[in-house]
């Protein structure tokens, strides 16, 4: 039983300590924000409200000091025109009033030491200014500088001390608000410091884990995994650290466990596979001493059997020219079946020999053309067709790498099987014909005669297997088992095609030349698709690599002498047909 594995897994703990490093730091940059936020309001406050109040509060205590200026000069010298500057200074006073107002929304003691400022210049012009003014105006200098004594300068150092205090709770404002930017600040920077180590103190806290709960195990686990591999099979793979590893490490022990349980069927295999292979070679040495057995049968088959029997053969033919009519009906018949037995034994042999001798006696593959083969397997039928008034034809066949003598019997074979099962009641007519069907030459013979039945395609293949008795159509049964033999020595494979209408097609297949398939492939892709050839019927595809065409047909008849090549004098034969009768 696996042990029950618990604790945090490693997803968990990552996810936990990045989810606190995440809202600490959530935290930090709230307050940052917060805190970058007070500081510009304070920085604001400095720039925009008690800069300006400072500059305002000189500009009124200017203001005043023009109005005591122009009512003295008036005083002095009585001209209307010294009282400009008091008229202009009033005004300004009245305007810097209205525009400090406007700022001390937050300086409430600024806006009461502003109204004290404004009451006291109120009142020095009404006790001082007003009267000296209107009894300048009406009794002259002298009666005014009489009003301008001590007690009016008193009266105006109140209104600058109340300006001066105005100035004094301004700046102590503006030194308030400074001190508020620099603490906001240290502030910030002492958040953003706090932040660097979070960010510093979670690394480390993260490094240390994984190299505790990542690097360690995978570390441990590969060292132990190498020792497997080295070839330590029996090692038992343990694994400590977070669950995942430990499952992972139950994983590769398992698989520990699938290899090594394998790695044994493995050298019971290869122990058997030996065991099997050293039958195999001593059953190769037995079939080459059967062989060198059979060779010895072959040669004493061909040599020592056959002078007997040709000596059996000859004396009973001798006998049956002889004798034939002076002995009774009876002998006559013992004789003529002697001479049969032994003739056909003669066959037999021969055809056994033949079949021996496919693949083991080699020439080696040259180029073949089966369109000369054909000529020649012409003339080796001729007495046949003529005796059947048959019909041989075959349209252009390609050149093949191969054994011409094999081929040559490989066509006569098929071709004197399509004459020897015809109809009694047609002219027996065999075509051949080729076709490329990707890297190979599919080649048919076509007759029209008696035909196959279907659940006997694949018996007429079968050495010794006849369909029918030897009464019927003569024969050793041998011919079709050495066309099968042939064709897959050659690579090739042959089967009968069951679904023709008439008589009986045999296929066989030959290896093509690459430059005939290369050939065949430029000329299909050249080939316009809607003149490539269509399938020959419903049930048969032409591959796209197939090439099919009418190709001219040549016959082999006793008008057309049949030449090497299998041309004729222009080097073609096409569309000419000749029925040999």
């Amino acid at each position: 039983m696996k042990p029950v594995i618990g604790g945090w897994s490693l997803r968990r703990r990552v996810i936990t300590l990045l989810t606190v490093v995440g809202v600490l730091l959530i935290g930090l940059a709230t307050a940052e924000a917060a805190m970058a936020a007070r500081n510009r309001t304070q920085i604001d406050a400095i720039l925009n409200q008690t800069g300006p109040l400072r500059v305002q509060s000189q500009e009124l205590l200017n203001a005043v000091l023009d109005q005591e200026t122009a009512v003295r000069g008036y005083a002095v010298s009585g001209d209307p025109a010294d009282l400009g500057p008091y008229e202009a200074g009033l005004d300004q006073e009245k305007a810097t009033i209205g525009a400090m107002r406007t700022l001390l929304h937050d300086y409430p003691q600024i806006g009461q030491e502003l109204r004290i400022v404004e009451e006291r210049a109120e009142q020095w012009r009404l006790s001082v200014a007003e009267p000296v003014i209107t009894t300048t105006e009406q009794d002259g200098t002298r009666a005014g500088q009489a009003l301008v004594t001590e007690q009016a300068r008193q009266r105006f150092d109140e209104v600058r001390s109340a300006v001066g205090d105005l100035q004094q709770e301004i700046l102590e404002a503006r030194e308030q608000a400074a001190a508020n930017v620099r603490n906001s600040s240290n502030l910030l920077v002492l958040l953003l410091i706090i932040a660097a180590l979070v960010v510093v103190v979670a690394g480390a806290v993260l490094l240390l884990s994984l190299d505790r709960m990542v690097i360690r195990p995978l570390t441990g686990l590969a060292t132990q995994v190498r020792e497997v591999a080295e070839g330590d099979y029996q090692h038992r793979i343990a694994t400590v650290g977070p669950p995942e590893f430990i499952r992972l490490g139950d994983d590769v022990d398992a698989m520990r466990q699938k290899i090594a349980s394998d790695l044994a069927e493995v050298r019971e295999a290869r122990e058997r596979i030996e065991w099997v292979n050293s039958q195999l070679q001593k059953q190769a040495e037995e079939l080459t001493r059967s062989n060198r057995d059979l060779e010895q049968f072959a040669y004493v088959a061909s040599h020592d059997l056959q002078e007997p029997l040709r000596k059996v053969a000859s004396f009973c033919q001798l006998l049956q020219r002889r004798y034939a009519g002076q002995l009774d009906e009876r002998a006559d018949q013992y004789i003529a079946f002697a001479v049969d037995g032994a003739q056909r034994m003669q066959r037999l042999i021969n055809d056994l020999l033949a079949f021996s001798r496919i693949g083991r006696l080699t020439t080696g593959f040259v180029d073949v053309d089966l369109n000369k083969v054909m000529g020649d397997v012409a003339g080796q039928t001729e007495a046949a067709r003529q005796y059947a008034d048959a019909e041989l034809t075959w349209t252009d066949l390609p050149v093949i790498r191969g054994e011409e003598p094999l081929l040559t019997n490989l066509l006569a074979n098929l071709v004197s099987n399509s004459i020897k099962f015809r109809r009694p009641d047609a002219p027996p007519k065999v075509h051949i014909s080729a076709r490329l069907v990707g890297a190979e030459w599919e080649i048919t013979c076509q007759d029209n005669g008696i035909g196959i039945e279907p659940e006997f395609a694949d018996k007429i293949f079968v050495i010794f297997q006849r369909l029918h008795s030897k009464d019927a159509y003569p024969g050793t049964g041998i011919g079709l088992a050495i066309v099968k033999k042939i064709v897959e020595y050659h690579g090739g494979r042959v089967w009968v095609d069951t679904d023709v209408p008439e008589g009986t097609a045999i296929r066989f297949t030959l290896p093509a030349r690459p430059e005939d398939v290369e050939a065949a492939a430029a000329a299909a892709t050249a080939a316009d698709p809607a003149e490539r050839p269509q399938p020959a019927d419903a049930g048969e595809q032409t591959s796209a690599d197939e090439v099919s065409s009418e190709l001219p047909e040549r016959s082999a008849g006793a008008d057309q002498p049949d030449r090497a090549d299998g041309a004729s004098e222009s080097g073609r034969t096409g569309d000419m047909r000749e029925t040999v009768g």
